[in-house]
């Protein structure tokens, strides 16, 4: 499918996102805004930005009638052009729109009543004939005022005047992902959302031209902003699949590239990794990615031999290396924080991996001590980067780690209802530099940026494990421990340390298995491997390692790791184990192997 797009150079200036579709429905009305491609389930649909505007300000009109302007709209949809719909509706409204995860059936680890509990909202919004809501949020609205609309497009449609908005208007609440603490939902403004909105189309060169295809969902900021509002933002097309279809057949994400000529498509880094594994040549017959000049890899950790991996899979089919693109960001920053222009391809910098232990960034001390990290860019245009001594709240000295510290336009709010921890994050002030250094958000990120302005990412503070003093990151070890033996599955491990009864640290390994090994998996083979990859690599001993069932593994909406929730699990012994037993002592294990 051709799509004729528009080239726009430059972005207009808007007081809301709703100025933003108003002026797209008036300038394009007949370009298409939003391609939903089917799974099994569901037809194509197709929006063009008048029928968008259209579908919302008929959906507008019956919101008003149910809610006032500030209350607060859960979405929960499925991936789908009334996601969408709803979205611009609440905005035009003046409602805050609360993108949420549809909840499970089973709903142990659901998050969506933490989150009612937190936003108190007024309506719930769902796909008209789907089974969206379980049982719990049944009981709730049932036994609360919170009015239940379900969604469809319609073929009448109402003019709607829009509620008055401003740059300082919240445009959502975007309850982070829990990676490391309970859900808290960052305020992002009208102001916030433009900002970074405009910070991408100028470091990325998006315009017209630049069709997004995304699987991720819409209810997680990548998926949002990145993969819906970027293009819409720029007069493109927004092409959307589901999650399912992507983990399904992840070669279609790539068939859809070609097919809509897509400019730019943007996933989390176990995406691509992904695509290679499945990688099947009958699957890409006829593909051509020649045109896909922004393969995005952010959400999570990016590793380079990821990079190296994709490329070399698919230059074949007229992929370019330096389509590749790491990006660093947050939700608390709206989306982007770093990234770098169009077309300059990945910095990939070498350094120590013992100085690294310490917080140190130095050049390797042998071949054996090299450790490669990928940049992700300079500060995007309007936000500023501090690294900063995370416990004096100084500058860090060049050449050691600090916490990754952010200040700009993009910077949202804070945190819905959370005062204190707002002030604590949103509003920190660099040591020494009273007046020209308050107001910084921290990330809660450790990172470096080399003389060029290159960020480079180590991880999480909360995540970092020390042991007898040095500190190890835990996404490293999860991937050498991930790639020692072909029964486990590659972003599936959980790695965290507990105390003993002495008070000394024991470093526990949480892994799936691959689901074609469940039922035949030597864990002591298998053990053997992890342990000696991960000693020789990161010369760390693990106390535990434990196998889990596939697909059991807490993850956040992006696929990062839920270290800190496997953490709870495993000192409430919740998780679900593969076989039992299937928890082993390393020191047992290794005994009962012959010499």
């Amino acid at each position: 499918m051709v799509l004729v797009t528009q080239p726009v150079l430059q972005m207009k200036c808007y007081s809301s996102l709703v100025d933003m579709i108003v002026n797209r429905a008036q300038t394009q009305p007949d370009h298409k805004a939003v391609v939903f491609i089917p799974d099994a389930q569901r037809e194509e649909k197709t929006l063009t930005f008048r029928e968008l505007h259209e579908q919302a300000s008929t959906l507008a009109c019956r919101l008003s009638t149910e809610a006032k302007p500030g209350d607060r709209a859960l979405l929960l949809f499925p991936t789908g052009v009334e996601f969408v719909v709803s979205y611009f509706a609440c905005l035009m409204a003046g409602l805050v729109a609360v993108p949420l995860m549809p909840p499970r059936k089973t709903a142990g680890r659901d998050s969506s009543a933490a989150v009612i509990a937190d936003c108190t909202p007024r309506l719930i919004l769902t796909q008209a004939g789907g089974e969206t809501l379980n049982a719990p949020l049944r009981q709730y609205i049932d036994e609360t005022d919170l009015v239940h609309i379900t969604v469809e497009l319609t073929q009448t449609h109402q003019p709607y005047t829009a509620q008055p908005l401003s740059l300082d208007s919240l445009a959502f609440l975007q309850y982070t992902s829990g990676s490391t603490s309970v859900p808290k939902g960052v305020m992002v403004g009208h102001g916030n959302l433009l900002a970074n909105l405009d910070m991408m189309r100028r470091r990325l060169g998006n315009s017209g031209s630049s069709n997004h295809v995304s699987w991720i969902p819409l209810y997680h900021d990548l998926g949002l902003i990145m993969n819906l509002l970027q293009p819409l933002s720029v007069g493109a097309t927004s092409i959307l699949m589901t999650p399912s279809a992507f983990m399904h057949r992840p070669l279609n994400w790539l068939r859809a590239i070609h097919r809509f000529q897509a400019e730019v498509a943007a996933a989390p880094n176990f995406a691509y990794d992904l695509c290679v594994d499945r990688f099947r040549p009958e699957q890409m017959e006829g593909v051509d990615l020649s045109g896909w000049k922004l393969a995005i890899n952010g959400a999570e950790p990016v590793r380079p031999v990821t990079l190296s991996r994709f490329a070399a899979c698919f230059e074949p089919y007229g992929f370019h290396a330096s389509a590749m693109h790491p990006t660093y960001g947050l939700a608390e920053a709206t989306l982007v924080a770093s990234a770098a222009p169009r077309g300059h391809g990945p910095k990939i910098r070498e350094v120590s991996a013992e100085n690294l232990r310490d917080r140190k960034i130095a050049h390797p001390l042998s071949q054996d001590d090299a450790w490669h990290i990928a940049g992700c860019g300079t500060a995007v245009d309007g936000l500023e980067i501090a690294i900063v001594d995370e416990t004096s709240g100084s500058r860090q000295e060049r050449g050691l780690l600090g916490e990754i510290w952010l200040r700009g336009a993009s910077v949202a709010k804070g945190y819905w209802n959370r005062p204190e921890e707002s002030h604590e994050t949103f509003q920190a002030s660099i040591t020494d530099e009273t007046g020209q250094g308050f107001g910084w958000l921290r990330t809660g990120d450790l990172g470096f940026v080399d003389d060029n302005g290159e960020l480079y990412i180590a991880g999480r503070i909360k995540d970092l494990i020390i042991v007898r003093g040095v500190n190890y990151y835990p996404q490293d070890i999860e991937a050498t421990a991930a790639a020692s033996h072909a029964a486990l599955r590659r972003d599936h491990c959980a790695v965290f340390t507990v105390p003993d009864a002495h008070g000394s640290e024991q470093v526990i390994l949480v892994q799936e298995v691959e689901r074609t090994r469940r039922h035949d998996l030597d864990q002591r083979e298998v053990i053997a491997a992890i342990r000696k990859a991960v000693s020789e690599s990161h010369d760390i001993a693990l106390s535990r390692i434990v196998f889990i069932r596939p697909g059991t593994i807490p993850k956040t909406t992006s696929g990062k790791i839920q270290r800190y929730k496997t953490r709870q699990l495993w000192l409430e012994n919740q998780l679900e184990l593969l076989n039992a037993p299937n928890s082993f002592d390393i020191a047992a294990a290794m005994s009962a192997m012959p010499a």
